[in-house]
């Protein structure tokens, strides 16, 4: 049983929704401290506090979807960090630091960040003590062989990845293009596997379906729900890591070497059908 706290900007898009829910239907294998909400700025959010604070209310709509309104939710930063020494205060970075307390290097808590990283890298600042008790597994930047590491959570707060990653924490990174990329689904298999069995079933599918088809209407489409894959590794054998050097992101987006800096675990494949397969059981069970 691994203990868990995930870091999600769960409005940004349509696939934040399905990780809460595999977390909390993973219950037998994965137990949840908390979820913390994220900072994010596009096209669906006025600033990066507008992307937090609406993401706090979806992952409550998650929440009330499942009936689980028993799990602790917090408000994460309303800001990027100014730089890489200097953590923004929130609830969520002040309960990832707390919880981090409790726990220990042989018994870590695992601390999933499937959007900017900013209040993982705040927690670790406020309390630099607690990267020997957690292990940080985070979905951001590119494949190693991709030709730069522009992704959107990384690029989001580049300074709080690059706290993170010089903090020496334990560290999973999963990749977003190159790697996380290939997991990806369509609406007949949405609509097979999920449609009309739940109510979050029906939701998920159907804004996923909305999202793909409001840019893609009349074509061919699968979409990437790229966050539920750093569940799928907290459960183990759905990817596949290797030890790799913690190579640094840097402000050109590019990934730097710093030595003395511990290895990381790298995800560098995902097993998508056994993991669509577990997930869609799962939110239909």
């Amino acid at each position: 049983m691994k203990d868990v706290i995930l870091d999600t900007d769960a409005y940004n898009e349509i696939d934040d929704q399905f990780a809460i829910a595999y977390l909390l239907r993973s219950w037998d294998r994965l137990r949840c401290r908390a979820l913390c909400a994220a900072p994010f700025h596009n096209s669906r959010s006025s600033d990066p506090a507008d992307g937090m604070e609406k993401s706090y209310h979806e992952i409550h709509k998650i929440l009330s979807l499942m009936g689980r309104e028993d799990v602790p939710v917090f408000r994460g930063s309303e800001q990027w960090l100014p730089d890489e020494k200097a953590p923004v205060d929130s609830p969520a970075a002040r309960e990832i630091a707390r919880l981090a307390g409790a726990y220990s290097p042989e018994r870590p808590l695992y601390v999933a960040a499937i959007g900017a990283i900013t209040n993982v890298a705040s927690a670790l600042l406020l309390a630099p003590e607690i990267k020997e008790n957690i292990v940080v597994v985070w979905l951001g930047g590119h494949a190693l062989h991709w030709e730069h590491t522009r992704e959107f959570n990384m690029a989001g707060d580049i300074a709080a990845a690059r706290a993170v990653f010089l903090s020496g924490v334990p560290l999973v990174q999963l990749p977003c293009m190159g790697v996380v990329s290939e997991f990806r689904t369509t609406k007949p298999e949405l609509e097979y596997w999920l449609k009309g069995k739940n109510a979050l079933c029906g939701y998920l599918a159907r804004n996923t379906i909305d999202e793909a088809e409001r840019y893609a209407a009349g074509k061919p489409w699968s979409r990437v729900i790229w966050d539920v894959t750093a569940i799928g590794w907290l459960l183990g054998g759905m990817t596949r890591d290797r030890e790799e050097a913690r190579r640094v992101p840097s402000y050109g987006f590019q990934y730097e070497t710093y030595p003395g800096l511990p290895p990381i675990r790298y995800v560098w494949q995902v097993d998508r059908d056994r993991l669509m397969g577990d997930l869609f059981a799962k939110l239909a069970g």
